[in-house]
Parts: C-alpha cells; sequence; structure tokens
C-alpha cells in the first residue's frame, strides 16, 4: 500500500512484456474482435496505473489485468445489444464471462491467434504486421518502419484487418493440415520481424524492445514443435539461433559496435550454434527449402570462421543468390553484392549495388548506403565513398553504429 507509483510501473511494465500477446489472444479468441480486445487490455492497464500505486501490486497481476479488460469489453458487448444481432451480442457475453472466477491459469491462444491473423481472408500484405500488433504490441510506426510503409497507411490496413477479422467471422484456432501450410509463411514472416525488431536494440536499453528477440526465439520454437516435419518452421528457428548466438560480440567492452566479420568467435555461444546446425540438417532432410533455411545456411557459412578464420564467401555468396532468385529482394541483393566483393573484388559487388540505384524504396535505407560506402572505398573513390557514409550516418538511429560508420569515414582522409 502506498502512493509511490514506480514499483506499480514496473509491475505493469513487466506484466505488458510477459503477458500482453497472451492476454490479447484469450480475449480476441472468444469475441473475434481483436481491436477490441487491444482497447480493453489498454484501459486495464490504464487502471492498473491509477490503482496499484494506491491498493497494491495484485499477487496475479495478469488476470487482475484480465479481469478489468474482460468486464471493459463486457460494458462494449452489452451498448452493441440490439435487434438481429442481439443474439450474438449474449454469446459473447456468456463467453467472456465465463471462467472469471478461475483466472489464475490462462489459457495460451497465441498460436490460434496467429493463425487467425493469417487466414486467406486477409489480405496478404498486412498478415505479418497483424500478427506483430496482436501478439506483441507493435505500435503502427514501428511496424510501419520494419516493412518500409508510411505509418498512416499502416495504421489505416492494421484497422481494416481487424474489422475483416470480426466480420467475417474467422475462427481463432489452429487449422487442419490441409490450410496450415498455405498460412504459415505469414506466420513465420512476422516472428522474424518481431526478432528482427529485437535484434536492432543490441545494447538491450529500448524497453519496448528488450527481450523481444527471446520473446521471437519462444514463438518460433512453439511452432517448430507443432510443425517438426516443416522445414521452413525448422530453418528460421534455426536462423534465430544463429543470430542470437553471436548477440554478446555484436559490441565490445566500451559498447562499440563490432561489425561481424571482425566479431571475436570466442565470445558466440557454442550451444545455440550447436542447436541451430541441428535445426538446418533437420531441415534440409524435409522435402523443401525456402527463405529461412537458405538464409541460415548463409549464417552457418559465417561460422565455417571459428574453425579457418575466414567465412566461407564463394557458399554465402551462390546461396544469396539462390535466395535472390527466389524472393526478388533488394535487401539480399546488397547482402550478395557484399558477398560478391569477397569472392570477385569490390568492383564486382558495386557493379551488383548499382542495379538498385533506382528502387526508391533504398532511399532512405541505410545498409544500402553503408554497403555502397564500404565497397567504394574499397576502390579507391574516396570522395564518393565519404559522401555515401555521410547519408549512412544521417539515416542510422543506433549510436553505437552511427559512431562506426563515422570512424570509416574518417579514415578514408588518412
Amino acid at each position: 500500500m502506498g502512493s509511490d507509483p514506480g514499483p506499480a510501473r514496473e509491475a505493469a511494465v513487466a506484466a505488458a512484456r510477459r503477458s500482453y500477446g497472451k492476454l490479447v489472444a484469450f480475449l480476441a479468441a472468444r469475441t473475434r474482435d481483436v481491436a477490441g480486445a487491444e482497447d480493453a487490455l489498454a484501459e486495464a492497464f490504464a487502471s492498473a496505473l491509477a490503482n496499484w500505486p494506491e491498493r497494491g501490486v495484485p499477487d496475479n497481476p495478469e488476470a487482475w489485468l484480465l479481469t478489468v479488460a474482460r468486464r471493459k469489453m463486457i460494458d462494449e458487448v452489452r451498448l452493441r445489444q440490439s435487434g438481429e444481432g442481439a443474439a450474438e451480442h449474449l454469446a459473447l457475453l456468456a463467453e467472456l464471462a465465463q471462467g472469471e472466477d478461475g483466472d489464475a491459469h490462462i489459457p495460451d491462444d497465441r498460436l490460434a491467434l496467429m493463425f487467425a491473423c493469417a487466414h486467406p481472408a486477409i489480405d496478404a500484405g498486412i498478415r505479418a504486421p497483424l500478427i506483430l500488433q496482436a501478439i506483441l504490441g507493435f505500435d503502427a510506426a514501428a511496424i510501419g518502419s520494419a516493412f518500409l510503409v508510411a505509418p498512416a497507411t499502416m495504421g489505416q490496413r492494421l484497422v481494416r484487418a481487424k474489422t475483416r477479422i470480426r466480420q467475417a467471422g474467422i475462427p481463432f484456432r489452429v487449422p487442419g493440415q490441409a490450410d496450415l501450410r498455405e498460412r504459415l509463411g505469414a506466420v513465420l514472416d512476422a516472428i522474424y520481424a518481431a526478432y528482427a525488431e529485437g535484434w536492432d536494440d543490441a545494447a538491450g536499453t529500448d524497453a519496448r524492445r528488450r527481450n523481444l528477440a527471446e520473446e521471437a526465439i519462444w514463438l518460433g520454437s512453439l511452432v517448430a514443435s507443432l510443425l517438426p516435419q516443416e522445414p521452413e518452421a525448422l530453418g528460421l528457428l534455426s536462423l534465430m539461433l544463429h543470430a542470437q548466438a553471436r548477440r554478446a560480440a555484436r559490441r565490445d567492452a566500451a559498447g562499440a559496435y563490432v561489425p561481424l566479420d571482425q566479431q571475436d568467435v570466442a565470445l558466440w555461444d557454442a550451444k545455440l550454434i550447436g542447436d541451430a546446425e541441428a535445426l538446418l540438417r533437420q531441415a534440409s532432410a524435409l522435402d523443401g527449402i525456402g527463405r529461412f533455411q537458405l538464409e541460415a545456411a548463409v549464417q552457418s557459412a559465417h561460422v565455417v570462421r571459428q574453425r579457418t578464420g575466414r567465412a566461407d564467401w564463394p557458399a554465402i555468396e551462390r546461396l544469396y543468390a539462390a535466395l535472390e532468385a527466389l524472393t526478388a529482394s533488394p535487401v539480399v541483393t546488397i547482402n550478395r553484392a557484399i558477398a560478391m566483393s569477397e569472392t570477385a573484388g569490390p568492383q564486382a559487388g558495386l557493379q551488383l549495388l548499382d542495379t538498385l540505384a533506382a528502387d526508391a524504396r533504398l532511399a532512405d535505407y541505410q545498409p544500402f548506403w553503408a554497403a555502397r560506402a564500404g565497397l567504394l572505398a574499397r576502390t579507391g573513390a574516396t570522395q564518393e565513398a565519404a559522401g555515401a557514409y555521410q547519408r549512412a550516418i544521417g539515416l542510422e538511429r543506433d549510436p553505437a553504429v552511427r559512431q562506426f560508420l563515422q570512424r570509416q569515414r574518417e579514415a578514408l582522409a588518412r
């Protein structure tokens, strides 16, 4: 009991990190109203911040939040009772009220919600962003940044998709085998986008993204355990574990950014690498090959540096060529250009990179300018390289990476 808001706020933040998606999934699975579940949960968190400082943090914060959110949804459903929809609203009331006194254990419906968001009735381009928002609470701005879409546009698309789920009566359940593969791609894309958001916060200083990488790995493990015969599910988990194994090597003792080819391999997590390699072997024994298996294989080719002192660049370049043919992604082409510079020289890599110069999506994409700057520097075009570095520096949000790029630019003069 007390009025200090600090412990209450910390408890609310911890509950959001642990259980946001679980609570939204529980509510939405019973109402098919994802937006309503999100709104009710937001109000429940607001109530917690007003209530807990005075009355104390409850023994089970998640159950408290669920009870408040559920009652708010019940109130909202009652307001909508009228005419032909009355029977449906009464059914929703009964579903929401069921088990209200026994919330100590909250069923985990996250996987069912993920597949609902990936239903064929939802536009393919919005399925992965919708999963990110519903399960992990990303806002439209963060999702738009990840998918190169303006925040306002992304927000409108998300609203339409949630409305579609409710109006179409899309069921919240893991689909049968016949439909599962069709919808798996969107689920895996969303998990990887979530991991990428957490991976970008290398120092762990962003409260919103802290533990996000671990959460994505958990979701990936869940899908892989459910679908052990799906090579892409195994490939994604392998890819994330390979990346996670290098997490401690991405910053030096002073917090400075360390690029992959300069990382101390002794800091790489051998157990995670072993797990990732085993998953990749398991995937390769199954029929079919896809994006995540190929990307995991790229990481495996980098791991060779532990034994030989040098990554297997010819293999990396071939793998990126296969990925390029599969995805037609400019991001893949950027990485292939870097690999090609190691196998055929920087001029060859620069020529490939120049094929992307007219792609408007890359005008404000930092990795394109950083890659271009590095290749220009290696060809001796120092003035052009300095300009590209300056563009990359201006686009970079991570202070450590920005300082690294600044050092690279300053080295040109020497």
